[in-house]
């Protein structure tokens, strides 16, 4: 019997602590948490680069603004609906990049890809802008609506776009896409989200191209 109270042999009563506080914490190893662990998995979407012969060439410069999105959206992690009012996440997957920072990325380069545009940036890089671009990312989830079902992605972006210096909006529109999953693993969900944002950052450009009618900004005041 180990004592600890002080008449250890050799009156080392906290080699005795040491010692039952080791024997404890290997009876205990079960119940400890696990650190470490594989990685998650990284996945990235991609910009438009297609759209329709007849979209206008424009002179004036573009700034597109991070997406405004709420807290459950406003993360690297790829959400999930099982029903209309709850969001969870898919374990070990992730974005590259938080949502809207990654469709700000997109965004950008589609209207780059458009080659219709003189220039564009995001705000973070200064530009001075006859128009900006805001964004509210509302929608980004994959859907299991059906039972047993394959689930579907789902995007919706409102966009409003922004004449400067007066900050006033020109047009506003929401912009919304809806593609099923070819399958159930990782890869057709990630594809299905890319099918349902390649369709809206199409939409968002060419509106955005077609929409204002001081192309310039030297129109009136």
């Amino acid at each position: 019997m180990v004592r600890i109270d002080g008449m250890a042999a050799g009156g080392h009563w906290w080699t005795a602590v040491a010692a039952l506080t080791l024997l404890a914490l290997a009876g205990c190893e079960s119940f400890l948490p696990k650190f470490g662990g594989p990685p998650p998995n990284l996945y990235t979407l991609t910009p438009k680069s297609t759209f329709a012969e007849d979209l206008p060439t424009v002179t004036w410069q573009l700034v597109v603004e991070e997406p405004v999105a709420s807290g459950g959206l406003n993360t690297d992690r790829i959400a999930l609906r099982d029903s209309p009012t709850e969001v969870d996440y898919f374990a070990r997957a992730r974005w590259t990049e938080r949502a809207p920072r990654m469709v700000q990325t997109l965004l950008v380069e589609s209207f780059e890809n458009s080659k219709r545009i003189v220039a564009v940036g995001r705000q973070a890089i200064g530009l001075r802008s006859d128009y900006n671009l805001k964004t509210e990312l509302r929608e980004f989830q994959a859907e299991y609506f059906e039972a047993g079902g394959l689930p579907s992605a789902r995007v919706r972006l409102n966009a409003k776009l922004v004449k400067q210096p007066k900050r006033a909006i020109v047009a506003s529109h929401t912009f919304q896409a809806v593609v099923k999953a070819k399958g159930s693993d990782m890869s057709h969900i990630i594809k299905a989200f890319d099918g349902a944002l390649g369709k809206v950052l199409r939409d968002i450009v060419e509106w955005s191209l077609r929409r204002p009618s001081e192309p310039t900004g030297k129109g009136k005041g």
